[in-house]
């Protein structure tokens, strides 16, 4: 799951400032990674 996970550009680099955005950045790819 992890390394589905840093596919993902904006997770792997964390462009994010607040841990909030970050986190709902994680919810939204693990979602997407798990349904596909």
């Amino acid at each position: 799951m992890f390394c589905r996970l840093k596919d993902f550009r904006r997770i792997a680099t964390r462009y994010d400032k607040l841990a909030r955005n970050f986190l709902s950045a994680v919810c939204l790819a693990a979602a997407v990674a798990f349904w596909l």
